[in-house]
Parts: structure tokens; sequence; C-alpha cells
């Protein structure tokens, strides 16, 4: 089956403002607007691959100046299924709705499919979860917006259609999405609040890791807010807060800071604390983002982690 969507640019509201102008608008950019949807890329491919009329005739000319009156056709494919296994994970769903997904991700759990993950990770649950996703990019697939590495936990946003993929992706962008993390460090920072601006980029020496990389030698940009919520002796309860979201960003600029993540092995030599834990003590506490149709604020909350509650009690416990 084939979805029809018949559009025509009338002249309804021909206001002087309102009119096409002697240059007209694209077609790419018309289809974009009239269906949000669609990304715009997304419209385009499938311009090019000769799915859209202008007027009866078959357009692939992306760049095709719009006159009003012009009536347009949109064959949209049924979407291709994605090559992976759904997998009834249980999900510790935060909010959700027909747009997007929030869940708390625990440790241990894989965002996608890679090397040494083939399955068993989130997007093989939320397949399972929801079998009708409206589909990004021509793929029945959840849109990632965002990752948690392996043993992060907490809040997580996933989209279910194109649109609130664009629109998250968007609020990420431009910092109006909030992202709130809780981690504990070793050492005591002597102020009490700070940031950190440095680029960060692969490890020259380690490919598994990250570093400070300038940004002459492929360092992206990287800010990291942070506050201290409690001293724990040899040991801080910080909060970050993400101003950019670069891989292992938290991870590496803590270790830049002088005092790396807990639990952390990859980036600091293993601690002799007597606590069990699943990786490093990084938790993302709080999400919040506006809904990419309803436009309202969305404030999710993820319960801090039976195993980040224990070490902080033991390291309560220990202070003099």
């Amino acid at each position: 089956m084939v979805e029809q969507i018949i559009a025509e640019v009338s002249a309804w509201d021909a206001s002087p403002e309102l009119m096409v102008t002697a240059h007209g608008e694209r077609l790419d950019k018309w289809l974009a607007e009239n269906l949000p949807q669609l990304s715009r890329a997304r419209c385009q491919k499938l311009i090019e691959s000769g799915q859209v009329w202008c007027n009866g005739v078959i357009c692939q000319n992306k760049k095709h100046i719009l006159k009003i009156g012009d009536r347009l056709s949109i064959n949209i494919p049924d979407l291709v299924p994605l090559d992976l296994v759904p997998q009834a994970i249980p999900l510790d769903i935060l909010y959700e709705d027909d747009q997007l997904i929030i869940i708390n991700k625990p440790a241990g759990l894989v965002v996608h499919p890679g090397p040494g993950h083939p399955d068993g990770t989130v997007v093989n649950a939320l397949l399972a979860h929801c079998p009708d996703l409206a589909g990004i990019g021509g793929v029945q697939r959840p849109g990632i917006v965002h990752r948690l590495d392996k043993d992060t936990t907490g809040a997580m946003v996933i989209a279910k259609t194109e649109l609130a993929l664009h629109h998250l992706q968007a609020q990420l962008k431009e910092k109006t999405a909030r992202r709130l993390y809780w981690g504990i460090v070793y050492g005591a920072p002597r102020e009490v609040q700070g940031t950190v601006a440095l680029p960060i980029g692969r490890h020259p020496g380690d490919r598994l890791k990250m570093g400070i990389v300038p940004p002459e030698k492929g360092g992206r940009s990287a800010v990291t807010h942070w506050r201290l919520l409690e001293r724990l002796g040899n040991h801080s309860w910080l909060e970050f807060q993400l101003e950019t979201g670069r891989t292992h960003q938290i991870r590496v600029h803590s270790k830049q800071m002088g005092h790396p993540l807990v639990g952390d092995n990859l980036y600091t030599s293993p601690g002799n604390l007597n606590v069990n834990l699943p990786g490093q003590a990084l938790h993302a506490h709080q999400l919040s983002l506006i809904h990419p149709v309803s436009g309202e604020t969305i404030t999710a909350i993820a319960p801090m982690p039976a195993h980040f509650e224990k070490l902080l009690v033991y390291l309560r416990q220990r202070i003099p």
C-alpha cells in the first residue's frame, strides 16, 4: 500500500505579504513546511526518486520553483522494516505518547546494536514495545536523539516519528533542552561550581577513549557546567549540565578537572571502595524538553539507581 498526499498551493490567503514572489518557493522547502511529518532531507529523497508530481508531471528537481495554483502529489512508499529482531526487554518508562518516549535506562544496556552487541539493546526493546512506529527516513525504526554510555543510567528520550526526531535534535543543538546528570567523583573541588569548555575528540593513543583534542586535530567544541551537591570526604557528589553532547563528555571533562568519576576504569585506575558498581557512577537525573507537537515543556526525572544510593551511603559513613 502507498499513502498518497495531495496538496495544493492555493491563493486563499494571497495578501501581498503571503503571495509567492517572482522567485517563488523551492519544491523541497514547501513540502517540508506543509508536510511536517517529513524532514526536508526526506522530501528531497522522495523528489529525487520520482515520488513527487507537479501538475501531473514527475518533478525530480528539488530546486523547482512553485507558482500559486500548482498542484502537487507525493507518494510515500511503505516503511522498510529494520533488519533487527524486536526483543521484549523490560523498559522503565518515564513518559510516552505517539511522538516520543522517555525511558530510565539501566546500567549495562547498550543503546544501539554494534560490534560486540548485536542485540539486547534499547533499539531492540523499542521495536517490541512500539510495533507501530511511524518510521525515520522511510525505515521503521526509533529515532535515537542522544545516547547514554552502556553503564550510564537515567533519562533518555527516543523519537517515534521523523518530526519528533528533528525537533528534539534541534533542541539539543539550540540548547533549549536541559540535561542534568549526577556523578560521584574522586577528590573535592575547591570551588562549588564551574564550567569546563574544552574540545573533545578521539584519543590519539587509545581508540577506545576520547580526550581533550584541539580543533585543528579534530576536536569538537564541548561545554560542561558543574556544581557541588555534597562533599563526601575525599569524594564529591556533583551535578553536571550539558551544553553539548560529545561522546564521553562528562567522563573526559571530569578527568580533566582532576576529579574522575568513581567506577570509570576507562579513564582512571580502579579505586579501593568496598562497593560493587556496574561502571562509572554517572546518572542522567533529569531531562527537560519541549514537546514537538504541543509545545508544552516535559520534565522527566529518573530516580537514583540503587547502586548510586548505596555508594552515597557508604561514602557518608566513611566521613570522620
